[in-house]
């Protein structure tokens, strides 16, 4: 299972040319095959985007939600206790964003690796990245 960034889950659904080719491949074999996942707390860091004027989406924010949960394949996860706990004791030195903490847990939850751009997050040694 792979779990996607906030960001890639944007440039997925409305540039996916800003996705590496690794990115892109791994999310069309995920979609048939394991899923795809997104956090429920990237619903909450795309509203934050969007209600700052920081990103501007080609349909409504609650549209966009309900059009990805219409995507088969793809499962909303929700952030959980155990989630929630694991994202201020995660191992090593990461860190403090608490949305990089919370995907980071999120995705050692599932065992799924997490597909992202950002350098911070690949470059954490306990958690499994894919660009």
């Amino acid at each position: 299972m792979i779990l996607l960034d906030t960001h890639v889950w944007v440039w997925w659904l409305a540039q996916p040319g800003h996705l590496s080719k690794a990115a892109r491949q791994a999310i069309q074999r995920s979609l048939s095959a394991e899923g795809v996942g997104i956090s429920s707390f990237s619903v909450w860091e795309l509203a934050l985007l969007v209600q700052r004027k920081r990103l501007d989406l080609s349909i409504d924010l609650v549209e966009w939600v309900a059009e990805t949960e219409r995507v088969p394949g793809v499962t909303f996860h929700s952030v959980d206790n155990s989630i929630a706990l694991q994202s201020v004791s995660l191992p090593g030195v990461f860190h403090p964003d608490p949305a990089d903490r919370i995907l980071v847990a999120t995705a050692r939850h599932l065992g799924a690796t997490l597909i992202t751009g950002d350098a911070k997050i690949r470059a954490y040694p306990h958690v499994k990245t894919l660009w």
